[in-house]
């Protein structure tokens, strides 16, 4: 998951490692104001108030106190404001419609830009041209160690996922001219939301920022690369795409930004997202300060909105290693500029949105079946576990390359590791299992694709780096849950 989802670091995005004809589609209610004639640089900051027409009043209060509305969401009670008064929230607070308000930022803004390093790297890439198809195979699949760990080749002899079901695929966008992606991709789905969290339409808006963006398109070529003898297969092949953009340029993903895709995605009537990332610039947003605690809850609304729509949310735990049922000491965050904190965060702080309630939480193992080196953990924190790959892990495949193998930008396919690998790779099977079953709502999906993993036990000594030290400990003995949740997710269970 990129350690968005976790607490991580490493990878921003948790998996291994995007402004300004706007376009407000049909279904999603928003406002837009010019900014405001000011040399100073504007902070971004989230005010909540009543949900519907109640808004329309905390929308006066924002400009009593000369804040600019860029968005507002009646469906959460959340308005996405501008300011160039650093005290603004503190002022906003105050007025009336105004439950909280926060930065949204860290007023870094106002500062020397930072550019995050995050996302998961690519680690190489493959020439298809080398491989010959087998009968029944995609050219590269003899490389897909993950897809037959998950039984995704025997589910696919079954069922290869339903049109009916679009997977929203939250990250830093999808080249719509793969051929392994185009077949799949619902472009009428698709968005951007990294003009300050207001939905753009336009094609440019949702794609890949280049061709070194290539979290995205990975991430979607696992989740439902088309089975059509080009390349590799994702682990639902017919269902669709749609692509998200929430990773700006610098690969920052804000508030405004995961807000806005949540909320599309519910309204589009998206079945499922996967959120390969953490939300920035912190590690973990705490309710014990008044910016974080609007900021983080602003996030919680768009996830509940989206909960209540149907929509299953599929994240990431991150790269970290962190146990995340204990306190953490965060010493990175912020980490869009300015100092950083060193804080030993307790329970009432959270990653987002990997720990919110109501979501799929998606741990990483590599071919072995043995947690990950980088993945963070904890009893309770993981819902299931799915491959993410392990350089160190090695399979019997013709590169011997322990990592994931997918689609990147510009046609192409290559290699990166990650819980941003892993939990497309639930979210396919959450779209297996959407497709056999479209009378079932989200709950009963989720428990599905947990009672359905296949339980892996805890390691006996789990010592990655054999330094003779054990690197994480694993709680829940036979049934592995403090690494791996119910277990491996089962694709063939998902279709049968």
């Amino acid at each position: 998951m990129s350690r968005k989802g976790m607490r991580g670091r490493t990878a921003r995005i948790a998996g291994s490692a995007l402004t300004l004809a706007l376009l407000v589609p049909a279904g999603v209610i928003g406002t837009a104001e010019p900014a405001p004639a000011s040399t100073a640089a504007p902070a971004h900051f989230v005010v909540l108030g009543p949900t519907g027409d109640g808004l329309k009043q905390t929308e006066d209060s924002v400009r009593a106190v000369g804040g600019t509305v860029l968005q507002s969401w009646p469906q959460i009670g959340v308005v996405v404001a501008t300011s160039t008064d650093p005290g603004f929230a503190d002022q906003v607070r105050s007025q009336p419609a105004v439950e909280q308000a926060g930065n949204t930022r860290n007023l870094a803004e106002q500062l020397p830009p930072a550019q995050s390093t995050r996302l998961e790297a690519l680690e190489g890439t493959v020439n298809a041209a080398a491989f010959a198809a087998q009968a029944d195979q995609e050219p590269l699949e003899p490389e897909q160690w993950d897809m037959r760990q998950i039984k995704a080749d025997e589910a696919h002899q079954i069922s290869q996922g339903s049109k009916d079901v679009t997977v929203g695929v939250l990250d830093s966008g999808i080249d719509p001219t793969h051929p392994d992606l185009a077949p799949n991709l619902d472009v009428s789905k698709s968005v951007g939301c990294v003009n300050q969290g207001i939905p753009d339409t336009r094609p440019e808006a949702w794609q890949p920022e280049d061709d070194t963006s290539a979290h995205g398109t990975h991430v979607a070529g696992t989740i439902a690369a088309a089975r059509n003898g080009v390349g590799v297969t994702g682990v639902a092949p017919g269902v669709n795409l749609a692509a998200v953009r929430v990773v700006d340029a610098d690969g920052f993903i804000y508030p405004e930004y995961a807000i806005c895709g949540f909320v599309w995605a519910a309204e589009q009537g998206i079945d499922v997202t996967n959120n390969s990332y953490f939300v920035d610039p912190w590690y973990l947003w705490c309710d014990s300060d008044p910016d974080q605690r609007a900021a983080a809850e602003a996030v919680r609304r768009a996830v509940d909105y989206a909960n209540s729509k149907d929509v299953v949310t599929v994240t990431s735990a991150g790269n970290s290693n962190w146990d995340l049922s204990k306190p953490i000491r965060d010493t990175n965050s912020p980490n869009n500029g300015g100092p950083t904190q060193d804080r030993q965060t307790g329970h009432d702080c959270h990653v987002l949105p990997g720990e919110l309630p109501g979501v799929v939480s998606v741990s990483a193992v590599g071919v072995d079946a043995v947690k990950s080196y980088y993945s963070s953990y904890g009893m309770g924190s993981i819902t299931v576990t799915a491959p993410g790959g392990d350089k160190n892990q090695i399979p019997d495949t013709p590169s011997k390359n322990g990592r994931v193998l997918s689609t990147v930008p510009g046609g192409g396919w290559g290699w990166m590791q990650g819980t941003s690998m892993a939990g497309p790779h639930a979210a396919g099977v959450v779209a297996l299992l959407r497709s056999a079953h479209p009378e079932w709502n989200g709950q009963q999906v989720i428990g599905a694709l947990a009672n359905q993993a296949d339980a892996l036990e805890c390691p006996e000594n789990y010592d990655p780096d054999g330094d003779g030290k054990p690197d994480a400990v694993c709680t829940g003995g036979k049934s592995g849950a403090g690494f791996y949740g119910a277990g491996l997710i089962d694709a063939l269970d998902a279709v049968r």
